[in-house]
Order: C-alpha cells, then sequence, then structure tokens
C-alpha cells in the first residue's frame, strides 16, 4: 500500500490499483502461482514476524496446507522481468518539484550457517560499541527504491540485485540504475521536458564515477563524500605567452583543511523542528584528479574531469543531542541555485527512509535476520535456593555471533544452562 497516491486513501482509485497490482503479480507466477499468491498473503498479513516458514499455513490467509506451502517453495517459479515492469508501473511518489527521487543502498542477507549456499561474501556488520564490527557471511543485494517526499517514511523497492564473488559495486549499480531509468520511461513516469530523475547514494559509492558511467540519461547524482576527499577547481585561464603543457586541474580543495575553501558560491540557511539550524555551503565546479589505477585502470584515452557541486552541511544537532558533524555531499549539477542547493541536501536526508525499509523486511517481515536465530528463550528464570539468578529473561542469539556472561567470580555463570 506505500505506492498508492497519497490522495487516493482508502477509495476505488487505491482499491483499483491494489487490485490491479494483484493481478499483474499473479501474472509474473509461472508455476504454482495460486499457492504463490497465498503465501505472500500470509507473510504480509502475519501478525507477529515470520519465524517458521510451516507457520505460515496456520495464518487466516493461506487456505492450502503446509504441504503445498514447500511445494511451492521447491517449484514454483516467478518471472522476475515482468515482476520487475510491474513495479515500474505502479504510481510512484514525487517530490514538490514533480521529479523522481531514487535512493540506491546495499543490505546484507547473513547466512553464516548455510555452508552450501553458493557465492556467499563475507559481509561487514556493525555491532553495538565501537571497534565490534564483524565479518559474517552472507548475500550482499543492491536495492534501488522510490522515496517519499512528505512525512511518511516508506519507499517504494523498484529493483534488487545480488552481488556476487566477481561483481564490482560501482558497474553493477550503473547498470541496475540504467535499467530502472529505462522501465520507469517506458511506464510513462518521465517525459521528455520533466525534471531529471534525483539518484542518491550514500559515501560507499563513487558519486563521480557514477555520474560519468551514467551519461546520458535524465538523471542527477547526489552522493555523500568522506571527510578526507581532495577535489580540484577548474583550471583559471591560460595568460597570453605562456608556454608548457596546459594543466587540467586548478586549485586544491581539502575537504579537511579549511585553509584551502576559498569563500562558497552559495550559502543557506534554514530552521529545521529537528536539527535546529542547518547551514549549507555550497562552491561551483569542483572535481577529483583521476589516475589510470583502481576503477580507471581500464579506461581508455584521458581520463575525464566530472565537475559538479560541493555542499558542506552542518547542523546544531542531532536527535539525541549528540554532536554532529559536517556532511559532504556532492551533486552532478553545476552552477546551482540556493533553492537547488536546499534541494539536494535535503533530498539527501529522505533516503535515510532506505534504511526503515531495511528494518521493516528484516525485523518485522523478519526475511533475513529472525529465521537464523540458533537460541532463543522467553521469560528464562533461574534459581539457586531462595536467590534468582536469571529472571524473566528474554534472550536472542543468532548464527555468527559470539555472546557471554558477564558478572563477578563466584557468580554461578557456568551453571547456568539455557
Amino acid at each position: 500500500m506505500d505506492s498508492l497516491p497519497e490522495d487516493a486513501g482508502a477509495g476505488p482509485v487505491a482499491l483499483g490499483v491494489l487490485a490491479r497490482f494483484r493481478r499483474d503479480f499473479h501474472a509474473c507466477l509461472t508455476a504454482r502461482a495460486d499457492e504463490l499468491c497465498e503465501l505472500a498473503d500470509a507473510v504480509l498479513c502475519a501478525g507477529s514476524p515470520v519465524r517458521r516458514l510451516a507457520g505460515l499455513s496456520l495464518v487466516p490467509g493461506h487456505r492450502r496446507g503446509h504441504g503445498a506451502l514447500y511445494d511451492a517453495v521447491n517449484c514454483g517459479r516467478i518471472d522476475i522481468a515482468r515482476l520487475r515492469r510491474c513495479l515500474a508501473g505502479l504510481p510512484l511518489p514525487r517530490a514538490a518539484d514533480g521529479r523522481l527521487m531514487l535512493a540506491v543502498d546495499v543490505s546484507n542477507w547473513l547466512r553464516p550457517g548455510a555452508a552450501t549456499s553458493p557465492e556467499r561474501l563475507f559481509c561487514h556488520v556493525y555491532g553495538r560499541g565501537k571497534g565490534q564490527a564483524q565479518m559474517i557471511p552472507g548475500w550482499p543485494y543492491s536495492v534501488v527504491a522510490a522515496l517519499e517526499p512528505g512525512r511518511t517514511s516508506w519507499t517504494a523497492v523498484l529493483d534488487a540485485i545480488r552481488l556476487g564473488p566477481d561483481d564490482g559495486v560501482a558497474e553493477v549499480t550503473a547498470a541496475q540504475v540504467r535499467e530502472v531509468i529505462a522501465r520507469l520511461i517506458e511506464a510513462g513516469h518521465w517525459r521528455d521536458g520533466d525534471p531529471p530523475v534525483l539518484v542518491i547514494f550514500d559515501a560507499g559509492y563513487d558519486p563521480m564515477r557514477l555520474s560519468h558511467q551514467l551519461t546520458g540519461l535524465p538523471v542527477e547524482i547526489l552522493g555523500r563524500l568522506r571527510s578526507d576527499r581532495v577535489l580540484h577547481f577548474p583550471t583559471p585561464p591560460r595568460q597570453p605567452g605562456t608556454n608548457g603543457r596546459p594543466p587540467r586541474h586548478g586549485r586544491e580543495f581539502a575537504l579537511a583543511d579549511p585553509a584551502t575553501w576559498p569563500d562558497p558560491a552559495v550559502t543557506t540557511t534554514t530552521q529545521t523542528t529537528r536539527y535546529g539550524t542547518a547551514v549549507a555551503q555550497a562552491w561551483d565546479r569542483l572535481h577529483p584528479r583521476l589516475t589510470h589505477r583502481s576503477a580507471w585502470i581500464g579506461h581508455h584515452g584521458s581520463l575525464p574531469v566530472v565537475e559538479g557541486t560541493l555542499i558542506r552541511l552542518r547542523v546544531d544537532h542531532l536527535p539525541g543531542d549528540r554532536d554532529p558533524k559536517p556532511v559532504w555531499l556532492w551533486c552532478s549539477v553545476t552552477g546551482a541555485t540556493p533553492a537547488e542547493v536546499d534541494r539536494c541536501w535535503q533530498a539527501f536526508l529522505r533516503r535515510f527512509d532506505l534504511e526503515h525499509t531495511f528494518r521493516m523486511l528484516k525485523q518485522v517481515l523478519a526475511f533475513y535476520g529472525n529465521a537464523m536465530e540458533v537460541i532463543r528463550c522467553e521469560q528464562l528464570t533461574k534459581r539457586f535456593g531462595a536467590k534468582a539468578a536469571v529472571s524473566e529473561l528474554d534472550l536472542s542469539v543468532r548464527s555468527g555471533q559470539v555472546y557471554g556472561f558477564l558478572g563477578p567470580n563466584g557468580a554461578g555463570k557456568p551453571d547456568i544452562g539455557l
């Protein structure tokens, strides 16, 4: 229902869109279609996270037995290309100026216990404390979703691709975005004269390289930069009578060195209810110095000069009274006006809605996480005589995690059996 028009409510228009999508989704199922449709309804209508596949057969929306469920999982087939076109044909949210906003990010499906699963990679997983990150085997998926402009954090997922061991993230992402844009144009979501589609990336991507790879498409690239990057201004006009090879790069701009920053071309100040005062500074026509190494090692000919607008965003505070660090953004648009600078950083903040989508898939629908629990207890109590060592403990340990009890000597830690 997140892809329905906001003004449709629960009326005939919204129900008609939903009914048409259900028919199109059923047509995408080429084997065991009826059972797979009921299985999808059961996943969405279950009153709690899905931890056991057989438990879906008990959901009221599932009318068949568990035998049909396993048969659909084993023998069912989906026409993925048709499903992608079906998703692209749904009504999509738009920004205030009518443009589409897409967010791209990678989410990991952790599979530490699936030793025979093909093409697993070591996925980076953040821990609760500093320096507690782990590398756990799993499958990374690149996801593209359309972002909502209003107060809601729903997204409309348009595509998901599993990354393999031999895949380059930049090449796969560029090809994925190119195919999504082609399907959106085919579905009529973009026509000549419409504003370009804004595609937003986080710091794990190289927005300059993606901007070069997506040349020719009606898109604008917006991405976050690390604070240790060094960019360059355009070369100044060449003076008459100057000998030698003309330079390709102008003055250096080090994001970590304020001494290299000239006065910004644009400065805006915005009062927000969540972050206090937001100050955005922008410098025009900055580009990186590229070399024939790493991602550009196979590039033939002279390396391109990919120019864009550099934006530095600073806010008073973050939720929870945390001290914020400035955020550096780079947009493929040059000559940005104050309104465009504000549009860029505000659109980047909406990228975090995709994190809520991943959280819903992993925690609410339990597509990725709870099915891998190896230890789970609820309201566990352990007593030694009159003394309660454990009282009403709720515990969940997933495969691949290291878990331990902390306590003083003599507390009875080895005597507590789970």
